[in-house]
């Protein structure tokens, strides 16, 4: 078990230790329609005297069987770390997350065995909340119907959502998401989550080219398979003060000095200076500037920064932070 800032849990293949109120998914956002799931689903548990808990899976199950089929351009990218999504999880609710591993014996699991063993001996369910497409056990055999007649028998409650819609009728959805993010569309993706799409972690040492030229960055690792479009982008990061700091960012490879270069956030703070090695920062993305370019020369590169910046601090002259 892995404990949260001491408000959420984290537990892996473990027992729930208390009866809990359950809901099932990858999460990966925390969108407005996760939310309005976990809003629901955090009342019902308090209502209940019941632990609001979320039940997600590692790898995520699409990945799995990408993987098993060798066809790895079907694994879904990924909207956000485990970290952002426990600590998105926990600022709507809910105290405590199972992260199971999503193997071959998951894979093959009955439904009935998924009820049995996971809901009821695992995780001691007493009330699911889950999606009316909701499908789970060996081949998607198992459905609500199923969990519907499980509950009478063993004695807890089941009820489904219906889908969130937006203003356009257009269902609030993590695919949706992940394509707004895809083409940078930072206004939308935001609007989707009801926030500003973010990504935290450790700034770590970079090969200091940055600061060579005049335009030191914080040096941020992503995580594999990120959602989000390579290119320039406005930021702002928390963490490191007070308040939130303005900033351009970029994230990519860095063609124009690394041949095979990891993706990698580089973030300049405007007009500030500060010492953030091991620090655990966030940024938020305010707005897309540009795709990531492979320049002729580090002085085509510098010209194109400087722009970059100048985009920026206009952007906050407009909008504030």
């Amino acid at each position: 078990m892995l404990d949260v800032k001491n408000s959420i849990k984290l537990y892996r293949n473990e027992k729930a230790v208390q009866p809990t109120a359950l809901t099932i998914g990858n999460f990966d956002g925390v969108h407005i329609g996760h939310q309005h799931l976990l809003e629901h689903l955090v009342k019902q548990a308090y209502a209940r005297h019941l632990i609001p808990s979320v039940l997600t899976f590692t790898p995520h199950p699409r990945e799995f069987f990408a993987l098993r089929g060798q066809r790895q351009e079907l694994i879904p990218t990924r909207i956000s770390t485990l970290r952002d999504k426990v600590m998105a999880l926990n600022c709507h609710g809910i105290e405590a997350v199972y992260l199971q591993t999503f193997n071959q014996a998951m894979a093959q699991m009955s439904a009935q065995d998924f009820i049995q063993k996971v809901l009821l001996e695992q995780l001691q369910v007493r009330y699911l909340y889950v999606g009316e497409d909701f499908q789970f056990g060996h081949r998607r055999s198992g459905n609500i119907e199923l969990l519907k007649e499980a509950a009478q028998q063993h004695h807890f409650t089941v009820e489904i959502m219906q889908d969130v819609l937006d203003n356009h009728q257009i269902r609030y959805s993590s695919t949706e998401l992940r394509q707004a993010l895809a083409f940078g569309q930072i206004e939308k993706a935001n609007s989707f989550l009801g926030r500003r799409y973010s990504i935290s972690g450790h700034v770590i040492h970079g090969k200091k080219l940055g600061r060579t030229i005049g335009i030191p960055t914080l040096n941020i690792p992503v995580m594999p398979r990120c959602a989000l479009r390579s290119g320039i982008y406005v930021v702002s990061v928390r963490g490191l003060s007070e308040h939130a700091l303005p900033a351009v960012a970029s994230l990519g490879v860095r063609p124009t000095v690394e041949l095979h270069g990891e993706v990698l956030l580089e973030v300049h703070i405007l007009n500030h200076s500060v010492s953030a090695y091991g620090r655990m920062v966030t940024i938020d993305f305010h707005h897309y500037i540009r795709d990531e370019e492979k320049f002729p020369d580090l002085t085509t590169m510098m010209s194109a920064i400087q722009k970059d910046i100048a985009i920026a601090q206009h952007y906050f002259d407009d909008h504030g932070l």
